[in-house]
């Protein structure tokens, strides 16, 4: 490292001085060899005769250092001193100096000796010393909240140029304030070696949120880079000014679960002893802060406080809640009715909340529970109800049977879609799921039971007509049912097919029609019988009949609807 430092002005320094008259500075490192050079490096001038380099002593009285004859290869040393091992000469004529250190911080002169001229160059020598790394000493044990504590001393060692110290809070900068903050710096020189240590004291007033700061000192010195000391964190004493309640237990609690409850307080350092009010009844524990209910119920539900033992009005209350819920359903299990009846179905629950109710039948969810006022065969099923809270369920349930005596809603008939067979359906309703019996053979195609409601299918040829039953039957009774069936070979096929429930139909209307001309006829001898004993009183009593003759037109006219 080399500079030019003038002694006065560069314009005074043209006017007055002859060249030369600005002295060069060169900057060396400490414990390392200098080279101090002659002209820059640049002394070969015509006719060179010698090179001479000389210094100013402490006293301030020149002296000699060593001599280098142009036409010899090695210089002669005339240094008597410290100087006469540690100096030598390169080949550009620049000084050596071996084991730099602070003593060689003066200008050294380089006289250069030619056949026409005699030159002098003048250099100016500083030695410069990166610090030691800086470390934080003698860390106090803790800082109290307000109050301005010494919190340590950064010292940095063995520079040159002395170092500068900077203290910082979580990488900001501490200022000087003269009350909060009081930075302390001081400079030693070592004796022996020159060499300068640095030290800094911080006194600081701490606060509650400097509980988690880091304090570190920062070096800054002109040989770079800035060095920074490890961190520094210090406990920060204060007093509680809060204090909390805290149930840790799973939430909801509910009744058996073990509850804890957990009291802290905000001072530093924490109480580590609490007063705990359960429920009214005061319990002290001692180096915990926790306090553990075991197996609790639904009386354990109230206020719960803790507090410091040695003020009771700092305290924190929570309220604990204990989840209970208790189903009664009726009825439960297996149930057995009869179709027609009434089924009542009693919901009774007592929660520590409202609670949740859901139905299903057979795994499919209802909106309501049915109204079992009158029992049919589709009520029969398998209810479930399932009741909850939160963090709590139950299931109750009742699968319900309805039986009922077997009765045919309905036997028909029709021909197959290839017109060879006669299927016959008879429908029926009853539970147990009732058995058929038909009162012919044939194939029983399909059979249905669903919701107490039954479909039984025979397919027949049958060669005459005939007449059958079918027969429906469980442990409750039975019923039958007869229906008319036409031969298969007996139809003119060569006709479209006359419906034989048409046929039925014909018998009907033609059996209404004779009934009819029975009933007439009777009214009409009825009618006669009264006229005739009407006229026989008329006879009697010599009373004239009246309308005779209207009479006798009617008893005529019903006469003649008789004979047809």
């Amino acid at each position: 490292m080399q500079s030019v430092v003038c002694l006065f002005g560069a314009f005074i320094a043209a006017a007055v001085f002859h060249p030369g008259s600005c002295v060069d500075t060169v900057i060396g490192l400490y414990g390392e060899t200098i080279e101090v050079p002659c002209n820059n490096g640049t002394n070969k001038p015509n006719g060179l005769i010698f090179t001479k380099w000389k210094y100013v002593k402490d006293d301030g009285s020149p002296g000699d250092l060593l001599v280098k004859q142009a036409q010899k290869d090695e210089a002669t040393v005339s240094a008597t001193d410290g100087y006469k091992s540690r100096v030598s000469i390169a080949a550009n004529s620049s000084l050596l100096i071996a084991r730099g250190s602070l003593a060689d911080q003066r200008v050294f002169t380089c006289m250069v000796v030619s056949l026409t001229n005699l030159e002098e160059y003048s250099v100016e020598v500083k030695v410069h010393k990166k610090p030691s790394a800086p470390v934080i000493k003698n860390n106090a044990k803790e800082l109290e909240n307000g109050k301005l504590t010494q919190l340590g001393e950064c010292v940095v060692e063995n520079a040159n140029p002395p170092a500068d110290l900077i203290w910082k809070k979580n990488n900001q900068p501490l200022v000087d304030d003269g009350k909060t903050i009081i930075i302390t710096s001081t400079i030693t020189k070592d004796k022996i070696t020159g060499l300068s240590s640095t030290s800094s004291r911080l006194q600081y007033t701490a606060r509650k949120e400097d509980v988690e700061s880091q304090f570190t000192c920062t070096a800054k010195h002109e040989m770079g880079p800035d060095q920074v000391s490890e961190p520094e964190t210090f406990p920060i004493h204060y007093p509680t000014e809060n204090v909390s309640l805290r149930v840790v237990s799973q939430s909801p609690i509910r009744e058996g679960d073990d509850v804890t409850l957990k009291c802290q307080a905000d001072g530093n350092p924490p109480p580590t002893s609490f007063n705990f009010n359960i429920k009214g009844k005061k319990v002290t524990v001692m180096d915990n802060d926790v306090y553990t209910l075991t197996g609790v119920t639904r009386a354990d539900t109230g206020i719960y406080k803790c507090s410091l033992l040695d003020n009771d009005v700092m305290e924190s209350t929570q309220f604990v809640t204990v989840s209970f819920l208790d189903v009664s359903l009726t009825p439960t299990g297996k149930v057995l009715k009869k179709l027609g009846e009434n089924l009542m179905v009693s919901l009774d629950k007592n929660a520590s909340s409202e609670a949740k109710v859901t139905w299903t039948k057979d795994n499919r969810k209802l909106d309501k529970l049915p109204n079992f006022s009158k029992l049919t065969y589709s009520d029969a099923g398998l209810y479930v109800c399932d009741v909850s809270i939160e963090g709590i369920k139950r299931s109750l349930s009742f699968e319900l049977t309805v039986e009922g005596t077997p009765k045919i809603t309905s036997l028909t008939k029709h021909r197959s879609n290839d017109g060879k067979h006669k299927v016959l359906t008879c429908e029926a309703e009853g539970s147990p799921k009732p058995d058929v019996q038909w009162s012919v053979n044939g194939t029983n195609d399909e059979m249905s039971y669903v919701n107490g409601k039954a479909t039984y299918k025979l397919t027949v040829v049958p060669s005459k007509n005939l007449t059958v039953s079918c027969l429906v039957t469980n442990k409750l009774g039975e019923d039958t049912k007869e229906i008319s069936v036409f031969s298969l070979f007996e139809e003119d096929t060569s006709k479209p097919e006359k419906n034989e429930d048409g046929a039925e139909q014909a018998k009907v209307i033609v059996g209404i029609v004779v009934g009819l001309l029975v009933v007439a006829a009777l009214v009409g001898l009825t009618y006669w019988i009264y006229i005739k004993k009407t006229r026989q009183g008329s006879w009697k009593t010599g009373e004239k009949e009246a309308g005779t003759s209207e009479e006798s037109k009617k008893l005529e006219e019903n006469n003649h609807k008789a004979d047809v």
